[in-house]
């Protein structure tokens, strides 16, 4: 028999109730298969986007959430925001293809408590669902190293975000000012602050390893 704590969560014993949201519908299917043989998890309800999620939260109140991070519509750190703003003991773990330490970061910080990468579902998913339900938090390892590496560094302003952004582009220096509405001298300081907190030599390693830390999107 299913009961309703006080934070209107589901807490039945006899099945772990899981909501699925992704924009695929062959990752959801090929989640259903990897659980359906499992006696105490059971698919409670799917969503597509990250506003479908909420309103399915709302409806089925899962006892964990498998939450895709690129969806249309609303993404699923907006999607994790608004549940657990709503119901703060939510479980909720990120599943995603990305590797970025800065989407990991902002998964965390909104209250995921798990983050996997699809290619390795079929090892891990059964066991951290288990786990999450019960009150753990985990990240894989390759995640966790991602995020300890960077966490000493400073962040980028949003002005330094700006340029970096033109910068990955192909823009001059006199090209972001004119952009910006900024000097060029303003841009030269800013790109010379985005070297150091990176890390990077030049502009060009600049814009790359923001890209491939998901700092920045194209």
């Amino acid at each position: 028999m299913e009961k309703i704590d006080s934070q209107g969560l589901s807490t039945q014993r006899r099945a772990i109730g899981l909501l699925l949201v992704d924009d695929h519908p062959l990752i959801r299917k090929g989640i259903i298969a990897l659980i359906e043989d499992e006696p105490d998890m059971e698919v409670v309800a799917e969503a597509a986007n990250g506003r479908e999620a909420i309103e399915q939260f709302r409806i089925h109140r899962p006892s964990v959430t498998l939450m895709d991070l690129q969806m249309p519509e609303l993404g699923g750190v907006d999607a994790i925001i608004a549940i657990r703003s709503e119901f703060p003991q939510a479980a909720i773990i990120v599943l995603t293809t990305y590797t970025f330490d800065v989407q990991v970061l902002r998964a965390v910080k909104a209250g995921a408590r798990a983050y996997l990468l699809k290619n390795l579902l079929h090892e891990e998913l059964l066991d951290s669902i288990r786990a999450v339900h019960a009150g753990k938090r985990l990240l894989s390892p390759e995640l966790s190293f991602r995020v300890a590496e960077h966490a000493g560094q400073d962040a980028l302003t949003p002005a330094e975000l700006a340029v970096l952004r033109l910068i990955a582009d192909g823009g001059s220096n006199k090209q972001i000012a004119r952009r910006l509405g900024v000097t060029e001298e303003t841009v030269k300081n800013r790109v010379k602050s985005i070297l150091e907190k990176l890390g990077a030599e030049d502009r060009t390693q600049a814009a790359m390893i923001a890209l491939r830390r998901g700092i920045i999107e194209l």
